[in-house]
C-alpha cells in the first residue's frame, strides 16, 4: 500500500496538473486504487486539486489557484497552441488563431472562453468588432509552459477534435 501511495505522490510531484485518468493510466493502477490513494493524500494535505472543464487535476502543495488552472489548461494541446501564439503575438485575433492553427473558429472560441473563464486570458474587441485575446500574466504563463507537456491521450483527443472540425467544415 505504501509503495503505491508513494508512487502516486511522486507522480503528482513530477507531473503537476495530472488528471485522474492520466495518473491511473500512467501508474497502471485500478481506478478504485487510484481514488483510494488520492483521497488519503488529499486528507493528509499532500495534494491540492483544481477542477477545469470537468476534469480534476492534482498538484503538489505550493501552486496558487491561477497557476493550477493555467497548468491544467497547458496540458491540452490546442489550448497550449493558442497560448504559444498569444505569447508570440500579444493580441492575436480569433480568426487569425483559427487560420494559424488550422482549427475551426468555433473550437478556438470554445478554448478562448475556457482561458477567459480561468483568468488566463482576456478577450477584447477592436473597432471592427473582431475579437482578440491577451494573456493576463504572460511572463508567468511562459514560465509554466516549460513545466507541462500534454500527454499522448490528451493530444489524441485534441487531434480527433480537429479531424471532426475539418470534416464538418469542409
Amino acid at each position: 500500500m505504501r509503495d503505491v501511495r508513494r508512487a502516486v505522490d511522486q507522480h503528482v510531484e513530477s507531473n503537476p496538473g495530472v488528471h485522474f485518468n492520466e495518473l491511473a493510466r500512467n501508474l497502471d493502477i485500478a481506478t478504485g486504487q487510484a481514488q483510494y490513494h488520492l483521497r488519503n493524500l488529499l486528507k493528509a494535505g499532500s495534494l491540492d486539486t483544481e477542477e477545469v472543464r470537468g476534469r480534476t487535476h492534482y498538484f503538489p502543495p505550493g501552486y496558487e489557484p491561477w497557476e493550477q488552472r493555467t497548468i491544467a489548461l497547458l496540458r491540452r494541446e490546442t489550448v497550449r497552441s493558442i497560448i504559444v501564439e498569444a505569447l508570440e503575438d500579444p493580441e492575436p485575433s480569433a480568426a487569425g488563431l483559427a487560420d494559424d492553427l488550422d482549427v475551426a473558429r468555433s473550437t478556438i472560441s470554445w478554448h478562448v472562453s475556457t482561458l477567459v473563464d480561468a483568468g488566463v486570458a482576456e478577450k477584447t474587441y477592436d473597432r471592427k468588432g473582431r475579437s482578440h485575446i491577451t494573456l493576463t500574466r504572460p511572463a508567468e504563463t511562459r514560465r509554466l509552459l516549460d513545466e507541462v507537456t500534454p500527454s499522448l491521450p490528451d493530444r489524441l483527443v485534441d487531434r480527433f477534435t480537429r479531424l471532426v472540425d475539418d470534416t464538418l467544415v469542409d
